[in-house]
């Protein structure tokens, strides 16, 4: 082969990469533009009452899907392990005004709004909002309450307000005694573990949605932990009231005879004594970071 073929072979080689590159980077600045279209749309699109007068008779059709897009913005945030959940709010307004009778995006929705990062948006007020435009909408719906009491419950720690929620809850027809139980143990206990257990035993059981399903799991496997660690203290310190000083290991109270065995967490792992001798998950265990994040709210 001569040089001129030779140039034109390694010319053309370059060529065809120059222009493999250059396809590429424009197939990612129009990604990119796609994406930022998509946030520049829904900014623009923000007011609800303006989705309803374009909607017309086709209003809740509408509101379906922006529910799937509020589904889908969830989804997709969790799964980029991004915590910026802005635009959820608007969405749901959007979606829950364009149909109030959106039972679904009431009841998940305010899940996804009020449970704090990087589960859910960690915004409970906004929570809140959404529940009483679902109770005004649909005053029959007694789960609203149950939602609205977890919101004050666990996140805004409002215990007074969580038990007034069950109590108006359970005095619709056909609402479980769970309601009232919980609206009287709320109001006489405040925030205690086996409350909490039970509250989120029952999100567990009856959730249909699987995110919320799993993060009523999570929560169940750190409240379980934390009664267990609340029992071992409670030995420890019988441990340290018959022996006058503080246990430094488990063992030591198994072999005071005040323990059978090594417990171990949700997870599998065993329990230690840390700091002052109180009980806390061992540092290799899955659930010790998440316990200590809970243990700093």
């Amino acid at each position: 082969m001569n040089h001129r073929a030779i140039h034109g072979t390694i010319l053309g080689a370059a060529l065809l990469a120059g222009f493999v590159g250059v396809w590429k980077l424009q197939e990612k600045v129009d990604t990119e533009r796609t994406t930022l279209q998509m946030e520049n749309d829904e900014l623009a699109l923000r007011s609800p009452a303006v989705m309803k007068r374009l909607s017309l008779e086709y209003a809740p059709l509408m509101g379906a899907i922006y529910w799937t897009r509020a589904v889908q913005y969830f989804g997709g945030k969790h799964q980029a392990h991004e915590q910026n959940l802005d635009q959820l709010w608007p969405i749901l307004d959007i979606a829950t005004t364009l149909d109030p009778n959106l039972i679904v995006a009431y009841h998940f929705g305010a899940t996804f709004l009020s449970d704090a990062p990087p589960r859910g948006a960690g915004e409970p007020d906004q929570a809140v909002m959404l529940l009483e435009r679902g109770i005004k909408a649909n005053p029959e719906h007694w789960r609203f309450y149950q939602d609205l009491g977890n919101v004050y419950y666990f996140d805004k720690k409002d215990y007074l307000k969580a038990s007034q929620a069950f109590e108006a809850g359970g005095r619709l027809p056909g609402t479980p005694a769970f309601m009232k139980i919980m609206a009287a143990k709320i109001a006489a206990e405040g925030e205690s573990l086996e409350t909490s257990f039970a509250l989120w035993m029952d999100l567990y059981q009856t959730a249909t949605n699987k995110d919320v399903r799993k993060n009523a799991e999570d929560h169940l496997r750190l409240v379980k932990m934390e009664m267990e660690l609340r029992a071992l203290n409670q030995i420890a310190d019988a441990y340290e009231r018959k022996t006058k000083q503080r246990a430094t290991r488990i063992s030591d109270l198994a072999q005071a005879g005040l323990l059978s065995g090594q417990p171990l967490d949700p997870e599998g792992s065993p329990y230690v004594l840390g700091h002052l001798g109180r009980a806390e998950p061992n540092p290799k265990s899955p659930l010790r970071e998440e316990w200590m994040k809970e243990k700093k709210r």
